[in-house]
């Protein structure tokens, strides 16, 4: 039985992220062990995975001294567990991960790169982690980015070398849940429950944005296009995710403006991110830099029309006036006035949303992603 050990920094990504993937390729006749830190996460992971985990304390912050400890821990997970390949995701597993598997002799090494964090980052820290991303490949035998412009960035920039590079499908790390993500299987109690928490008034338009509440995913820009647009009386601004002001903080002013203004509703988070998607009207995502975001792929399964901004990952799936509209990322002026626009075209905005639909259904579909996935592990045992 060949073995497999997939990493990440911390559970929430194997719990949201790679859903599944765990699961299907245990049915489909390997052994999976799941690397990860610890966290209120691993009891479900291990669950719903049905996989072994184990836990190596990483950190998402620069921690050199911290960071080597790790790299030893994993060397000795890998001399230990003999895995005939192991796949990272995320940057500091992957970094780590890479190192330590080169130092096992670990023969198959992959790293999945969904976002290159140097894009937004300040002038000191861009070149440490421009250098972290050459280390990473440098010790992976493949880079598999999830998305055709991701690649396209890491070539340009001189990342790595051609050779190792390769897109799985049409993009996308874990593609979507269509029987979850489908507006035909809503339960209704938590239909109920996301009606009472956002609590819409008549004929209101409600504006969802998913993520987490930081600076790279244009929560500061969302805020005050909506709070200066023509149609902030007659709508709600749902941001359903959580602050992270110790890693990426948005303005102390949105922060206050999220938790007082009578129009922007916050919810911490939810399992039922798809009930949220059906009571609204329309979903933004504001983003400064992605890979290929999990998010747009649920809206558009969802036939929520989509607002995002113009960058790596979202123009891979989104064509602006085709699939949904594009606005310049940081461009607060040109997303109030998309905000508008979606508010007064909503039929134009639901064509959209249903062309975005189809093509979704066609190459997204969770099963078909893990299928291609399976295949590339199964290339990469022959050939090793």
């Amino acid at each position: 039985m060949p073995k497999i050990i997939r990493i990440t920094t911390v559970p929430l990504s194997l719990k949201l992220l790679l859903k599944g993937q765990m699961k299907f390729m245990k049915a489909a006749g390997w052994e999976v062990i799941m690397v990860s830190a610890d966290g209120r996460e691993v009891n479900e992971i291990l669950r719903k995975e049905a996989c072994e985990h184990e836990v190596v304390p990483f950190t998402r912050k620069i921690t050199p001294f911290w960071d080597i400890y790790c790299i030893w821990m994993l060397w000795r997970f890998f001399l230990r567990e003999k895995p005939d390949i192991i796949h990272t995701h995320t940057p500091k597993a992957g970094l780590l991960g890479m190192i330590a598997g080169k130092l096992a002799g670990v023969n198959v090494r992959i790293h999945t790169v969904a976002g290159l964090p140097h894009m937004t980052a300040e002038p000191n820290k861009k070149s440490l982690l421009i250098k972290s991303e050459k280390w990473t490949y440098k010790f992976a035998t493949e880079v598999w980015p999830n998305s055709e412009s991701i690649k396209e960035l890491i070539l340009k920039e001189g990342l790595t070398t051609v050779d190792k590079v390769k897109i799985i499908g049409k993009g996308s790390s874990n593609g979507v849940d269509l029987n979850e993500f489908n507006r035909s299987s809503l339960k209704e109690n938590h239909l109920v429950a996301a009606t009472m928490r956002v609590m819409p008034g008549e004929n209101e338009f409600i504006i969802l944005a998913v993520g987490r509440l930081v600076k790279d995913k244009g929560i500061d820009d969302l805020v005050k296009a909506f709070l200066s647009s023509k149609i902030v009386n007659k709508s709600k601004l749902v941001l359903l995710g959580s602050f992270e002001q110790e890693l990426d903080p948005i303005d102390e002013s949105t922060i206050r403006q999220i938790q007082d203004h009578p129009k922007i509703v916050h919810i911490e988070w939810t399992d039922h991110v798809s009930h949220y998607m059906a009571i609204s009207d329309v979903l933004v995502h504001a983003s400064h830099r992605e890979g290929f975001p999990n998010v747009l792929l649920e809206a558009g399964a969802m036939q929520l029309p989509i607002i995002c901004s113009n960058i790596t990952g979202n123009k891979d799936l989104v064509e602006s006036r085709r699939t949904g509209l594009i606005f310049p990322a940081k461009k607060v002026e040109v997303l109030q006035e998309a905000l508008e626009f979606a508010y007064v075209k909503r039929e134009y905005m639901q064509q959209l949303a249903d062309n975005l639909y189809l093509e979704i259904k066609e190459n997204y579909s969770r099963e078909y992603v893990h299928g291609q996935l399976l295949k590339q592990y199964e290339r990469l045992l022959q050939n090793n």
